[in-house]
């Protein structure tokens, strides 16, 4: 029969195997946690950059949509208009109302189409940019 007569290395081992885990836990194991948890706010708060960006963007298009109807509410309360004073009036001069009208139309038309153009290219470079930005953190290093 054999009998194992545990020595004073066992009591070392154990201790170094604990003095180990504390260690690796302080060096390693809490520093990545943090890093995580840094990275994951960092991400929260581009998700709430990026709903207040789409947010801007909804109002814009809201206000944009107001806007519009408001320019044709106003071309049609014109044309109402110039129509009952052509009726009293001579036929050249509603003709030359009529003619007005489609180029003030067209005119608003493209002022609003130039303006929802540089919101686009405003928002775009935006997104672009905080994409990049979204990128570079996730990464952790520059993306060109």
């Amino acid at each position: 029969m054999v009998t194992v007569i545990p020595d004073l290395t066992l009591f070392v081992q154990m201790a170094t195997f604990i003095a180990l885990i504390f260690i690796l836990n302080y060096l390693l194991y809490k520093p990545i946690l943090s890093i995580i948890d840094r990275r994951k706010k960092q991400l929260e708060e581009l998700e709430n950059e990026i709903k207040l960006f789409k947010d801007s963007v909804d109002k814009k298009a809201a206000e944009y949509d107001e806007k519009l109807n408001k320019a044709k509410t106003s071309a049609s309360d014109l044309k109402k208009e110039i129509i009952s004073e052509g009726a009293q009036q001579a036929k050249s001069i509603v003709d030359a109302v009529r003619n007005q009208i489609p180029l003030m139309a067209q005119e608003s038309q493209k002022k609003m189409d130039q303006e929802m153009q540089a919101a686009r290219q405003i928002l775009d470079n935006q997104s672009r940019k905080l994409s990049l930005e979204i990128a570079e953190k996730i990464l952790g290093r520059r993306v060109q």
